[in-house]
C-alpha cells in the first residue's frame, strides 16, 4: 500500500497584483510576506516564489511567472503551493480547471491560502475552490461592466476619462500645453502638404520634442498622436467619435478628419524590402507589356529594376531591365525642370489659392460633414431625444457613408501641396533634393508624375540610354 504523504517536499509561493501604477511592488511583497509566514507555521519549505506584478488575470494578459509555476508543478519541481487568496491565482473558471488538471497529473494536493486552506485531494475542497472562482469571476465582470458604463458616460459628455497625460495637453487632460501643441500643428501641416510620416518623426526629434514618457519619437507614436480625434477637439470612444470634447482643439476639426483619412490609407504602409530603397517603385512601368517594374538588384549589388516574368514570380514579360541609379537621376532631372515650368507654377498657384480659401472658410468636405452628423446623433442620444435602437440604426447608415467618403479621400489624386514650397522660385527643388528623405521625394514625384515608362534597350549599347525613358505628367 502506498505511503501517505503528510507534507509537501518543496513549496512554491505565487503572488499577483492587477495594478501597480507606481511599480513599487508593495502589494506583492506583502502577499509574499504573509505566505511565507503561513508556510513557516505549517513547517513547509519554500524554495521558489513566482510573481506577476501589475498583471490582470481577468483581462487574459500573459502571466509568464504563472505559466512557469504550472510547468514546475507538472514537472515535480515543487509539490505544494501557497497563495494569498484563490483569486490571486485565477479569475476564470477555465484557468482553475487547467490548474486542477496539472495538479492531478503531478499528484499535487497541497494548496494553502492565507485566507483559508483548500485540500485539492478532496471533492469538497475542489467544490469550494470552484465556488470561490465563480464568485471572483462575477465580481470581475461586475467591475468591468461598471467601468465600461462609466467610460461611455464620460465619452458621451465629452469628458476625459483619466489615464496617462495626452501629448499636447496638461495633466488635467484639458488645458493645452503650448510647446507640444506647436509640434502637433507642425506635424499636421507637413502631412497634409504631402510630406511623409518619417519626415515628421525626424522633424519632431530634431526640434528636441519628446513623448509623454520622455522618449524619442518613432513612426507609430507620431501616428497615434496625429490620428487621435482629441487634437481636433473631438471625443472618441471604442475607436469612434461620439461628440465634441470639453477640451479645446489644437488643430481644426476639418484637418483632423483629413489626417485620419490620410493615415488610414493602407498604401502609406510601405512594405519591407527592396521597394523602400527605390524612388520609382509603383510608377515605373514596362514599355513592352505595361507591367510595373520591380526592384531586383544585380548580382554585383547594383540596384536595378526589371519587368519580372511569371517564371521569376512576376506578371510581366521579363524583357525590360534598367539600372536604378542613372534611371532615377535622369527622371529626377526631368522632375526639377518640370517643377520650374510656368505651367506647374500656375497649377500650384491655383491649388495654393484653393487651400487658402478652405483654411479661411473652413469649408467642410463630405467626410467632415458626416463625422459631424455622427457627433450630433450621439448628443441627441445622450440627451434622451433618441432611443438606443434609433441611435444604432442611424449610426449604422452614417458610419457606412463616412467609411465610403474616407476611402474616396484616400483614393484621390495625390496633392501637389508638397510641391508648393519648391515651385515658388527656380532651382529650389534641385538644390534641396539631396536633403529630402526618400518618402518625401516619392511624394513629390507622385504629385506630378502619373507614370514612367521604360522601353527596350538597344542591343550592344553599354551606357544608359535616356531615349528609353518616357515620363507622363499629371494634368
Amino acid at each position: 500500500m502506498a505511503k501517505t504523504v503528510d507534507a509537501p517536499r518543496a513549496v512554491a509561493i505565487y503572488t499577483r497584483i492587477s495594478s501597480d501604477v507606481d511599480h513599487t511592488e508593495l502589494g506583492v511583497k506583502r502577499q509574499e510576506r504573509e505566505c511565507r509566514e503561513l508556510a513557516r507555521r505549517k513547517g513547509w519549505k519554500v524554495i521558489r516564489v513566482y510573481t506577476d506584478n501589475d498583471v490582470s488575470a481577468y483581462r487574459g494578459k500573459p502571466r509568464p511567472r504563472y505559466r512557469q509555476m504550472l510547468a514546475d508543478l507538472g514537472a515535480g519541481v515543487v509539490d505544494g503551493l501557497v497563495s494569498y487568496h484563490l483569486d490571486r491565482l485565477h479569475r476564470h473558471p477555465k484557468e482553475l480547471e487547467e490548474f486542477f488538471e496539472v495538479c492531478d497529473r503531478a499528484r499535487v494536493r497541497f494548496l494553502a491560502t492565507v485566507t483559508g486552506d483548500i485540500d485539492l485531494s478532496k471533492d469538497d475542497g475542489r467544490f469550494h475552490a470552484r465556488i470561490l472562482g465563480a464568485v471572483a469571476r462575477k465580481e470581475s465582470d461586475d467591475k468591468s461592466r461598471r467601468i465600461k458604463s462609466k467610460h461611455a458616460e464620460l465619452a458621451l459628455a465629452g469628458k476625459p476619462n483619466g489615464g496617462t497625460r495626452p501629448f499636447g495637453y496638461e495633466s488635467d487632460h484639458v488645458a493645452i500645453r503650448a510647446d507640444e501643441a506647436k509640434v502637433i500643428r507642425d506635424g499636421a501641416k507637413r502631412l497634409l502638404r504631402g510630406h511623409s510620416l518619417m519626415s515628421v518623426v525626424k522633424a519632431w526629434n530634431a526640434a528636441g520634442s519628446k513623448t509623454v514618457a520622455g522618449r524619442s519619437w518613432y513612426p507609430s507614436a507620431v501616428r497615434r498622436v496625429l490620428m487621435s480625434a482629441r487634437i481636433g477637439g473631438m471625443r472618441e470612444h471604442e475607436d469612434e467619435i461620439v461628440g465634441k470634447a470639453v477640451w479645446p482643439a489644437i488643430i481644426s476639426a476639418t484637418d483632423s478628419t483629413r489626417l485620419r483619412a490620410l493615415l488610414r490609407d493602407p498604401s502609406r504602409r510601405k512594405s519591407k524590402g527592396n521597394g523602400r530603397k527605390y524612388l520609382l517603385t509603383g510608377m515605373a512601368t514596362c514599355g513592352v507589356c505595361g507591367a510595373k517594374l520591380v526592384a531586383r538588384p544585380r548580382g554585383d549589388g547594383r540596384r536595378a529594376m526589371v519587368c519580372a516574368s511569371q517564371a521569376t514570380g512576376g506578371r510581366g514579360c521579363g524583357k525590360i531591365r534598367v539600372l536604378a541609379d542613372p534611371f532615377e537621376e535622369h527622371v529626377a532631372s526631368q522632375l526639377f525642370d518640370f517643377v520650374d515650368t510656368p505651367r506647374l507654377a500656375q497649377l500650384v498657384a491655383e491649388e495654393q489659392a484653393a487651400l487658402q480659401r478652405n483654411e479661411r472658410t473652413q469649408r467642410p468636405d463630405e467626410a467632415f460633414v458626416l463625422a459631424k452628423q455622427l457627433e450630433d446623433l450621439a448628443e441627441d442620444y445622450a440627451a434622451g431625444r433618441l432611443t438606443k435602437g434609433e441611435w444604432i440604426r442611424a449610426r449604422t447608415v452614417l458610419k457606412k457613408r463616412l467609411d465610403a467618403a474616407r476611402q474616396s479621400q484616400v483614393n484621390g489624386q495625390p496633392s501637389r501641396a508638397i510641391v508648393i514650397q519648391f515651385a515658388r522660385s527656380s532651382g529650389v527643388l534641385r538644390r534641396q533634393w539631396s536633403s529630402l528623405d526618400l518618402a518625401d521625394r516619392r511624394a513629390i514625384a507622385e504629385a506630378v508624375m502619373s507614370e514612367v515608362r521604360v522601353g527596350p534597350a538597344i542591343r550592344g549599347l553599354n551606357r544608359f540610354d535616356e531615349r528609353r525613358i518616357t515620363v507622363l505628367w499629371r494634368d
